[in-house]
């Protein structure tokens, strides 16, 4: 084994920075990691990007890409290009991808090339729904690693189908809980209820924003169509994504969430805030994988805005109902839960705030082993 073990991590997207703060903490600690970070810049809005680093204690990357936007391809392609000039020049012994956007992808593409191992952290993950880009993504990274790491025992059973040894699988639980955990406390003492004039566990919290949902005119239409009709039982607060005000915006649907005096649309907010709200709320209602988790993690019910998830212990064990994309079954649905019946699920095994010293502490004893 080496002096030290070069690791470098790549994030590009706002659901890596929540993934990658407790590893970044993990390794820092310990003497024998060389750690770099890079942020490809895949999110490059301040908001939904550089504002994250600073809440969630990520120090300065060592490198930044700048990549933006385009299609899947020229943004896979512009990061494949620029990591592979520094995965050269740098040599790193391990590289840590998290999650399943096009950053994740791109990073393990590279890697892999160059002969390089990948520890994928949420390995495993599956809504056997090939239209959503992030399946894609999810499937080949996972094929590419050699360190699996998982948050529920259903992901092992979805790799081991698919052909990967479980040898190189690894149940660790759900990083995103240590952020979440390591956070909570902090995000309590914000007061956002005050400052939007809200009542304790008398709101409910929207977010919105998978091309699924808000990119289809009929399926965007349906989606406002039951929050109007639930805000008029209890009010929804929605931190619009840049892509749904768009997409609204094209559609012409403004008028429509104009006339709903009980839906209040904020600009996207900081991760702690709206920490502070989803722990506050009576539920939530989401198209985001990670909300699904986080909602369980703090027993909030939760409502899925899409016909699949790849979480599904979040269902199993957890506060989430697949709610649909249906207007009828999306207000049904909130209806339970404003009378008092909604689901109160469990924390899933290893849902404790310890999975990065779990993936730290196998990947330094496999570099012990291999020399």
């Amino acid at each position: 084994m080496p002096k030290k073990i070069k690791i470098t991590s790549i994030v590009g997207a706002r659901p890596n920075f929540m993934k990658i703060a407790p590893l970044t903490r993990e390794f820092a600690r310990l003497k024998i990691i060389e750690h770099l970070l890079i942020h490809t810049g895949q999110h490059y809005d301040r908001e939904m990007s550089g504002n994250f680093f600073k809440d969630l204690g990520i120090r300065t990357p060592d490198f930044n890409l700048n990549v933006g936007s385009g299609s899947h391809a020229v943004q896979t392609a512009n990061i494949m290009i620029e990591l592979e000039k520094i995965f050269i020049q740098e040599k790193p012994n391990l590289i840590v991808v998290v999650g399943d956007v096009n950053s994740t992808v791109a990073a393990s593409l590279t890697a892999s090339k160059l002969h390089i191992p990948i520890a994928h952290v949420e390995a495993g993950l599956r809504s056997y729904d090939r239209d959503m880009p992030e399946e894609i993504n999810r499937i080949i990274t996972d094929q590419l690693s050699d360190f699996l790491f998982t948050t529920e025992p259903e992901a092992k059973n979805n790799l081991i189908k698919e052909g990967i040894k479980a040898s190189k699988i690894f149940f660790v639980g759900n990083i995103m809980i240590d952020t979440l955990i390591y956070n909570l406390k902090k995000a309590k003492k914000l007061s956002p209820l005050k400052k939007y004039g809200l009542d304790l566990n008398k709101y409910s919290v929207v977010t919105l924003h998978r091309p699924g949902n808000v990119d289809n005119k009929k399926t965007l239409t349906n989606i406002l169509g039951a929050f109007s009709v639930i805000q008029k039982d209890i009010p929804i607060v929605w931190p619009v994504h840049p892509r749904t005000k768009n997409m609204i915006k094209k559609f012409k649907l403004t008028p429509l969430l104009k006339k709903q005096k009980n839906i209040y649309l904020l600009p996207p907010i900081s991760y702690l805030e709206f920490l502070s709200l989803m722990a506050n709320a009576k539920f939530v209602m989401t198209d985001s994988g990670g909300i699904q988790e986080e909602t369980t993690a703090l027993k909030i019910p939760c409502l899925t805005i899409r016909e699949n998830t790849e979480r599904p212990i979040t269902i199993t064990q957890g506060t989430n109902v697949l709610a649909g994309i249906k207007m009828d079954n999306i207000v049904k649905q909130s209806q339970k839960i404003t009378k008092n019946r909604g689901k109160r699920g469990k924390i899933p095994h290893y849902w404790d705030g310890k999975t990065a010293g779990r993936i730290t502490e196998i990947i330094i004893n496999a570099m012990k082993k291999n020399g």
